[in-house]
């Protein structure tokens, strides 16, 4: 005994190395190492160089010794020195210099490659050089320090790359659990993370994982804390099976999870509605444990209540368990359960629960009476809102931002702005300074309902008071004063907004240049675009489309297109719906060629033509009379697999019927409700009229009579073709009945109408009648031209005097 004395005397003299900063004391092996020298209590106390020489002792450890985790420590620990670091000494002549080796000891390297450990040498020839020098000295001095320092700048990864699978994962292992015994938590969740991402990146298989670091082990508290770990890492990154697994496997052995890592998971799998996982897995809590606590049961309530899953039945279940149980619930509780009682409709149900609430002096806060206000509000009923916010004050519970903001969006989409603005005051009333977010809804109400001058009014008060205008305000406003055609107050703002460094977005360009380009300033238009792109602001294609248009719609195509190669240098790819503005305006020009050489440019940008491209191109060659190109167009268009809509087959039987090819018409009318293509009146006006034409009107009438069936309403063009056909034949008993049902749907006569009317009867001899028709065409504002002044053989000169 007085041999051992000196022993530890002479190592104390050394200087004392850390080993084991934990608190081992209780465990076999630290008994084990504490039992052969008096005066030594825990492992703190023991001298580094002291251990290594007990460590060596052949059969000091066993599994009877020492648990799994002390029994791998200890063993991998022995292949490194205590003075080992990472790299071997550089043999140079004389004193070389001090070496931080880890948190607690100052190497310095001599001659000859010898040690001197706190000016002690200690021999260089008796040190332990293994290959894996690195990976297992940084365990060794994890389990000595408990440095950060020494596990950072090894990844699991690069371990795996130079040591293997096998060795890491033990190696690691050891590390976590060691970390994981001195409750750091964060250190351990860092490996855990790494190790993860390299299963996850390697497709190995994820539910191994925790037979690979926590199953192998019997120490109860550093796997309980490593279950609670990589349960949370499992389910933060949405690895719930594996999450789930975990937490049944832990079961299995005997380990038992906290109720915080399970709160967590149970509220991972409700924002991700698994509804099966979520409740079996609080069935297991609750029958086998951790013992649930309030936060668990709300977790439950809170899916019940918001989730997608909306049982208020199941969530009031919840509730009472929840009360038998002895869990006091909390104000966030109720709140959760007032909540699911307004979106299910019981808004009596959660005013008599906060009744309850007061009468038993529970906790109340303005959640729960904001979740009513709320109701009402959508409901329209506004006075039963502010009764509540009344009541709420009233039980001295402070309305808060959210009460003031609900009732002042309910009161402006009311169109009641001035009790808006009334709550506004009570507000500041009450210290509460009003968000911007209170402001905008009121803003809205008053560009609705056309007061411009107000809301700017309201705007530069606001900047006044020192609000920063967010993106959701300027576009109020940039709307409102679109809406009013006031532009110059719209571009102020949007100046103004630029030079605030708020970026535009789609909805403020969407309003303010097509609001240009409508009234004719496509070259305003044009500027702004140019503000924008020298703010590094790209303006989609919406807006680049207003602008094609506005060229179009003023006739300077020209311009349009070489916009349009400006778009796609700003890398804005254009659409079908760019180059079907051009396509439309050429058609109307009577370009159609033109139109179609714009195909092959599309198909160069990645643009296909669509359904819309080729009808108003065959529009095109259908008005030019250039039937042949249409059709041999409409073959190019089958081949191309598009699929035709209404509009072309309308197009196409019209062009049919011009020809008077009625057989082809009625094939191509058949195909096209087969193919659930409702014929509308122009189709049927095209049918008809080829008819009428032929002078078949017994067909005519056919289909005129299928129209009414299908409560197709006939237009005055389509009157006209059949008044024009029986005219023909003088069956002017029909026409008359047709004139009548005109009027009966107030369906005015058009001149044409007159025109063909006044003809027939001058024809027939009815010279009264095409007088009184001559009458009635200017009492109703139609004005006569020349023809039919030469029908009715008057001089167009004494008639307009």
């Amino acid at each position: 005994m007085v041999q051992e004395n000196m022993l530890f005397s002479r190592f104390s003299r050394i200087g004392f190395f850390q080993f084991f900063s934990i608190q081992l004391k209780n465990h076999k092996f630290g008994f084990r190492v504490c039992d052969c020298f008096p005066g030594i209590v825990s492992l703190e106390q023991v001298p580094s160089i002291y251990m290594n020489w007990v460590l060596r002792f052949s059969g000091f450890f066993n599994e009877n010794c020492c648990d799994r985790v002390g029994f791998a420590a200890v063993n991998s620990a022995l292949l490194v020195d205590d003075h080992m670091f990472d790299y071997l000494p550089v043999r140079e002549k004389g004193f070389v210099g001090k070496e931080l080796v880890d948190d607690n000891v100052v190497v310095s390297r001599l001659v000859g490659g010898d040690f001197a450990l706190r000016d002690r040498v200690v021999s260089s020839k008796g040190v332990i050089r293994p290959v894996d020098r690195k990976l297992f000295g940084m365990v060794s001095r994890v389990v000595k320090t408990l440095s950060w320092r020494a596990a950072q700048h090894v990844s699991f990864r690069d371990a795996v790359e130079k040591y293997g699978f096998a060795k890491s994962i033990d190696s690691f292992r050891i590390i976590l659990h060691v970390y994981a015994m001195a409750r750091m938590k964060w250190e351990v969740w860092i490996l855990l993370r790494y190790i993860v991402e390299y299963y996850r990146d390697s497709n190995l298989d994820m539910f191994s994982l925790f037979t690979d670091l926590v199953d192998s082990c019997t120490t109860t508290s550093s796997s309980n804390d490593l279950v609670d770990i990589l349960v949370k890492l499992f389910a933060s990154n949405a690895l719930l099976e594996n999450a789930i697994d975990v937490f049944v496997q832990s079961k299995l052995l005997g380990l038992s999870p906290g109720i915080y890592s399970c709160n967590f998971l149970l509220k991972c799998l409700a924002e991700a509605n698994k509804e099966e996982y979520l409740l079996n897995v609080f069935d297991e809590i609750e029958k086998f444990g951790p013992a649930p606590n309030v936060y668990t049961y709300t977790i439950i309530l809170n899916f019940y209540c918001k989730g997608q899953e909306l049982d208020v039945g199941k969530a009031i279940s919840i509730f009472e368990e929840m009360e038998k149980r002895g869990n006091k619930p909390t104000v966030v509780t109720y709140s959760t359960l007032i909540s699911g009682l307004c979106k299910a409709g019981h808004i009596e149900d959660a005013i008599e629960l906060i009744n309850n609430m007061r009468r038993e002096n529970q906790p109340l806060n303005s959640y729960c009476y904001n979740h009513v206000i709320h109701v009402f509000c959508l409901k329209g009923e506004l006075d039963e809102a502010l009764s509540v916010l009344e009541d709420m004050k009233s039980c001295g519970v402070t309305p808060d931002i959210y009460s003031y903001g609900i009732l002042i969006n309910g009161f402006s989409r009311n169109g009641n702005l001035e009790k808006g603005f009334d709550l506004i005051a009570e507000m500041e009333s009450y210290n509460i300074k009003p968000p911007l977010a209170c402001y905008s809804p009121l803003l809205k109400g008053i560009c609705d309902s056309g007061q411009t001058d107000l809301s700017l009014d309201v705007y530069n008060n606001l900047k006044e008071c020192g609000y920063e205008c967010d993106q959701h305000v300027y576009n109020i406003l940039i709307r409102g004063c679109c809406l009013r055609a006031d532009l110059d107050s719209a571009s102020k703002i949007l100046e103004e907004m630029i030079s605030n460094n708020t970026t535009p977005d789609a909805f403020n360009c969407q309003n303010l240049i097509p609001s240009f380009c409508k009234m004719g300033f496509v070259d305003k238009a044009r500027e702004f675009y140019s503000i924008l792109l020298e703010s590094d602001i790209l303006p989609d294609v919406l807006t680049c489309n207003s602008i094609v248009h506005g060229y179009c719609a003023a006739g300077r195509v020209g311009e349009a297109l070489h916009f349009i190669g400006e778009m796609c240098d700003e890398g804005i790819a254009p659409n079908c719906y760019t180059y079907n503005a051009v396509i439309s305006s050429f058609c109307k020009e009577g370009k159609s060629k033109r139109a179609l050489e714009l195909f092959p440019v599309m198909l160069k940008r990645n643009v296909l033509p669509d359904v819309v491209c080729y009808s108003t191109l065959l529009d095109g060659f259908a008005k030019q009379k250039k039937f042949k190109k249409a059709h041999v167009l409409y073959a190019k268009m089958l081949t191309a697999g598009i699929t035709p809509d209404r509009i072309t087959y309308t197009i196409l039987i019209n062009t049919l019927c011009s020809k008077r090819k009625m057989r082809q018409a009625g094939i191509l009318m058949n195909e096209m409700m087969r193919k659930g293509f409702i014929p509308d009146t122009k189709c049927y006006t095209a049918v008809i009229s080829g008819f009428c034409k032929l002078g078949n009107m017994k067909k005519a009438w056919e289909v005129y009579n299928e129209m009414l069936q299908r409560d197709i309403v006939p237009s005055v063009v389509t009157y006209t073709c059949l008044i024009h056909g029986y005219c023909k034949v003088n069956r002017m008993d029909i026409v008359g009945l047709l004139i009548d049902e005109m009027r009966s749907k107030n369906i005015s006569l058009d001149k044409i109408t007159y025109s063909i009317l006044i003809a027939a009867h001058r024809r027939l001899g009815h010279l009264d009648i095409a007088y009184e028709l001559f009458n009635e065409m200017e009492k109703e504002g139609v004005l006569p031209d020349s023809s039919i002044y030469k029908l009715l053989d008057l001089d167009t000169h004494n008639v307009v005097s």
